[in-house]
This record gives structure tokens, sequence and C-alpha cells, in this order.
């Protein structure tokens, strides 16, 4: 079972960054949420817990202790960003300290391209920095940028209800990439001899059934739909 620790930014008595009528924490939490229902829903061997799913106040501290001592085996944090109304884009940060060979950082490169194809942003390129959610984590993490809340361009998509499904499906693609999670909807259909004998969610079942078959059989064919 794959574990995945969802951290919308802020809450509570810290909003993060304003602007535009929006405050980060609220758009922080809409975009976790809607990443959590995806994965739980659409895909198979995943847990997700959350440093908040309410507008709460959580220290950085906490939700890096909590993951941790659940075993997390990624921690994604999500955020938005903000500079004086002039900046614009999407970005994500890994740990400064790590290579670009490292495990964290192959796993970031996929996460960028599944979230920068759907998010219609510029693209401002993969960063590090020493952020404490990156530094006291002790499995992989990342943390991303979504667009510039005080930029009215940006501040347009990101008020968005449909843009913010389809940047949560962005981060959800990346996971499930990495950890190579099977979608609820496959499945593996089993011919033998021109007779289907079992349709299979579990690539193992599936395995099973061909190689119970293959004594006998003169022709399988496995289709996934």
């Amino acid at each position: 079972m794959v574990k995945i620790y969802i951290d919308p930014g802020h809450g509570g008595t810290d909003p993060g960054a304003v602007g535009n009528g929006l405050q980060e924490k609220n758009v922080n939490l809409d975009l976790a949420l809607r990443l959590r229902n995806i994965l739980l829903n659409d895909y198979r061997g995943v847990e997700v817990k959350m440093s908040r799913t309410t507008d709460v106040t959580k220290t950085l501290s906490q939700r890096t202790n909590e993951a941790n001592a659940w075993g997390a085996d990624y921690f994604v944090s999500i955020h938005i960003n903000a500079f004086n109304g002039t900046a614009r884009g999407y970005e994500d940060f890994i740990h400064d300290s790590l290579t670009p060979s490292s495990r964290t950082s192959q796993m970031r490169n996929v996460m960028h391209e599944e979230i920068i194809k759907v998010n219609n942003m510029i693209n401002r390129g993969k960063k590090s920095a020493n952020f404490h959610v990156l530094r006291e984590t002790r499995m992989p993490a990342i943390l991303t940028e979504n667009g510039f809340i005080d930029n009215a361009q940006d501040a347009a998509l990101i008020r968005d209800p449909n843009w913010l499904q389809t940047v949560a499906k962005g981060h959800a693609d990346g996971i499930a990439r990495i950890f190579d999670l099977t979608p609820v909807s496959q499945v593996f259909r089993v011919f033998v001899d021109g007779v289907q004998v079992g349709a299979f969610q579990n690539s193992q079942n599936t395995l099973n059934a061909v190689e119970q078959a293959l004594p006998t059989a003169q022709r399988i064919i496995v289709e996934r739909t």
C-alpha cells in the first residue's frame, strides 16, 4: 500500500498569500481535497493522510512529524505563490541538498511534467530550497507553487473550479506514474482459445489465470480495458 501525505499549506490563523479576493489557505485546501479524492476514488493500493482537511492552524513541525510517524512514501505540499502582482506561473521545489540523480529529484521530474502538461501556466522551472517541509521529512518530498494569487491572470485560473480539478488531476497523474498505481477501472480480460475465461483488476490474478491455462491452451490473449 502506497502512503501519500498531502499537505495543504497554511490554514487557520495563517492565511498564506492573499490577492484578488483569494486567500492561499483556502485554495490550497480545495486543491488538496480534490487530489485526495482522485487518488482514493480512481486508484487501487493507495492510502492518503492530510495535514488538515478543514481551516485549522497547524505548525510545520506538526505536519512533518505526522508524516514521518505515519511512514509516508511521499510528502506533497500544495501552495500558491505571490510576488507583488508581477510574477506568473508554476514552479516546484525539492530540498537544496539533493542532486539531480536523487530519487526525490527523479520523482519531481515526473510531477513537474504531469502538472505543466495541464495547468495552462507559464513554466517557471524546477527549483530547490531549504523549506522546513522539504528538510525535515524522512521521505521524498515536493512543494508545488500553483500560480501567483496576486497576479490577475493567474488568479483568474486559480478561482476556476474546473482548473483546480484539472491541476489536482495533474498532481494525481504524477503520483500514479511514480508509484505505478493501478486505476480502479483497469480490467484485464483473459481469452483462452477464443473463449473469455476471466476478467481481473489485479495483475497477479491475471498472471495466475494465464499460468493455469498454459499447459493445454493453444492461444492465450490478454486484453486491458
